[in-house]
């Protein structure tokens, strides 16, 4: 699990803005190539299961798993888009991220919003439920019915968490701009437009390709990588020593740097999750390009140690379900029935 938060030499999270400001210009021509060799492969790995199904159906689903990898890193590219980071000229990166929503299933301004406000207030006890991880905390969980309690363990269930959960956010959920609904037409459209699109490009698929690069080659690598995002997604922030707090003690900055973990991931893994592992960081000056996050932590090492976890670490955080506020730490299920008992 992570170590306890560090103390770091600059010890308010708030300066460390002003430190990182400088590390938040993209290179346009950088970007464009990070494009490039992420889009590229990915169609063509496309074609090429498309092409390995008519001979065999394994062989097609293993291209489309590694191919999920490359969708990873495009819905990567299209999260930095949304912050703005990945090109200097918001209309492009805008644009960018739209035409990526299609791709990844995600409409790109509902999206942008809601990790805005995922941005905003992580952390937030008094401000969750849109962006976020759905989080209770002991005493809330013990104040629900049984039949509320049940479906809050169904909720944090692994199998439920990263196998239904991807599917059913990515597949059903996205289609709708839940959470702003009542927000104007903006976000109608981006969703529904995004829904078109989808429509035609499957179309097109099914057109050339028959049912089975549907079922072959489309399913296996959107259901890969929505799975293996949410995982990310998930120990970005569900770890041990995270942090949340009432909206009385809750800071901005602390809760960015802190609450926020650094997957420590191995390089090829670093590549194709574009250093969104580097979550700390991101989350305290989200204007850096992924491929600038390298250079912060080259600079400034004493930011590597803040939440750091491994792979192997990172498998423990399955377990954690409950904020204990009193230990002021993610506890299981299991801990909370052992200190009630």
């Amino acid at each position: 699990m992570p170590k306890d938060n560090t103390v770091l030499p600059t010890s308010n999270a708030r300066d460390w803005v002003r430190i990182l400001a400088g590390y938040r210009e993209p290179n346009s021509l950088r970007s464009s190539l990070e494009l490039a060799v992420s889009f590229v492969p990915f169609v063509g790995l496309w074609v090429l299961a498309c092409w390995v199904a008519q001979y065999s159906y394994f062989g097609a689903f293993l291209i489309s798993a590694l191919n999920g990898c490359f969708l990873l890193r495009l819905f990567c590219i299209q999260h930095d888009c949304g912050h703005g980071s990945f090109y200097g000229n918001r209309t492009v990166s805008d644009w960018v991220g739209r035409v990526l929503g299609v791709v990844t299933l995600t409409p790109y301004d509902v999206w942008r919003r809601s990790h805005s406000i995922h941005h905003s207030h992580a952390g937030d006890l008094d401000h969750r439920g849109i962006g976020d991880v759905m989080t209770l905390t002991v005493e809330e969980y013990h104040q629900r019915t049984p039949f509320g309690r049940f479906m809050y363990r169904a909720y944090r269930h692994p199998l439920v968490m990263f196998g239904l959960g991807p599917t059913y956010l990515f597949f059903l959920q996205n289609r709708l701009p839940l959470g702003l609904m009542d927000q104007g037409k903006k976000y109608w459209i981006s969703a529904m437009g995004t829904n078109a699109a989808i429509v035609a490009a499957l179309s097109i698929i099914v057109y050339f390709g028959g049912f089975q690069a549907l079922f072959l080659v489309f399913l296996p690598t959107t259901l890969i990588a929505a799975s293996v995002g949410v995982w990310l997604f998930y120990v970005q922030h569900q770890f041990e020593t995270t942090q949340w707090d009432h909206e009385e003690d809750w800071q901005l900055h602390e809760a960015a740097l802190h609450g926020s973990s650094h997957y420590d991931l191995p390089p090829i893994l670093r590549w194709f999750t574009a250093n969104i592992g580097i979550h700390h960081v991101h989350h305290l000056y989200s204007r850096i390009p992924f491929y600038r996050l390298t250079e912060v932590l080259r600079d400034h090492e004493e930011l590597v140690e803040v939440s750091r976890m491994t792979i192997l670490e990172s498998l423990k955080c399955a377990s954690l379900d409950l904020w204990d506020e009193k230990k002021r730490r993610l506890v299981s299920f299991a801990a909370v029935r052992r200190n009630a008992t």
